[in-house]
């Protein structure tokens, strides 16, 4: 049971964070902020990078994708190494 969750919880921070990586590359792309994918992208993302946002730009860049990628890598090998130390 611990191993599944441990799987499930990885998987729900590696699709949070191809989204993240999504959200970054949209700008660059071009894509229509009206458009619901990404509007629905936008909704998901910003109440974590919002936050970040105060810490992370420099100059014109805004580094807050990053930030929450270091972020949710660290959350998850907390998470993993509880869930898994709560087996023993």
């Amino acid at each position: 049971m611990g191993l599944f969750l441990v799987q499930v919880i990885d998987k729900i921070i590696l699709l949070y964070s191809l989204v993240i990586i999504a959200r970054a590359f949209l700008p660059l792309i071009g894509a229509d902020t009206l458009h619901p994918v990404v509007r629905f992208i936008y909704d998901i993302t910003e109440p974590v990078l919002a936050p970040l946002r105060r810490f992370t730009v420099i100059g014109m860049w805004d580094l807050s994708p990053l930030a929450a990628l270091i972020l949710l890598t660290i959350l998850q090998q907390i998470v993993n190494a509880l869930v898994l130390s709560a087996l023993r």
